[in-house]
């Protein structure tokens, strides 16, 4: 059973994640006070907002400022690049330095490691985070178009024989069969791998579906917003909570 902290990924009700996206220390411990009274499993602390994200020890301190609020909650920690919708743009030899960095800090529970980053550079981050027992959740990012069926299931396939331990791919529809595209290539992949967990949705509010019909088609974890939204068409948590408790 693959587990994000103590929160498992596995079938049935997807788990909900909730991203933290401020941009300095102080914000960052107002999401976390805003999350108090909320029903999430997972936050994901979305690093690359932070201002000073090309500064180790301003990442150092906030991780500590997230633990410190939130001591018990499963904890992602993700640098999304410019390339895939992120922040902040930086060299990719940084981007796994800090990727290395919040593995080896004893603060996290899981990282995001980019699919189309160098395979040699991946490789090394998902050993070190397997010695650290950081679980690896391997992403892909389109947020122009929905790939064919066919290469959705590639990529996420991919990232499983890459080592990722959950494989996640959202993208942007441009039409319902968009949707319907990403969540049959989902059911298919699950069908392979039906004891590996993925995370997939399509984007915008085109896409909402894909937010709330994980336990049909096979994905483990649906984001949802808090103070702020990280993606298109993140449906707010507490609502969120409820669509899921509904159709469950």
């Amino acid at each position: 059973m693959i587990k994000i902290g103590t929160v498992p990924l596995d079938n049935g009700i997807p788990k909900i994640c909730v991203p933290i996206v401020g941009r300095t220390i102080d914000e960052l411990v107002q999401e976390c006070k805003y999350l108090q009274d909320k029903i999430y499993d997972v936050v994901e602390l979305r690093i690359d907002f932070l201002r000073d994200v090309k500064s180790l020890d301003a990442v150092g301190a906030a991780l500590d400022a997230v633990r410190r609020e939130l001591p018990q909650s499963a904890l992602l920690f993700t640098f999304r690049t410019k390339e895939e919708g992120g922040e902040t743009e930086i060299p990719e030899a940084y981007y796994f330095e800090l990727i290395q960095y919040a593995v080896k800090s004893g603060k996290i529970d899981a990282a995001d490691l980019e699919y189309f980053r160098n395979h040699d550079s991946v490789r090394e981050a998902v050993a070190a985070a397997e010695e650290a027992g950081v679980t690896v959740v391997m992403s892909n990012h389109d947020f122009d178009k929905t790939p064919a069926f066919d290469e959705i299931c590639s990529r996420l396939i991919g990232m499983k024989k890459l080592g990722a331990h959950v494989a996640k791919l959202a993208c942007m529809p441009q039409s319902a069969k968009d949707v319907l595209t990403l969540l049959s290539a989902t059911e298919n992949v699950k069908s392979q791998y039906p004891d590996e967990p993925l995370i997939t949705m399509s984007m915008g509010k085109l896409g909402a579906v894909s937010r709330i019909s994980g336990e049909i088609f096979g994905s483990a974890l649906t984001f949802g917003s808090a103070k702020q939204a990280s993606a298109p068409g993140q449906i707010e948590v507490t609502m969120l909570q409820k669509i899921l408790q509904t159709l469950h």
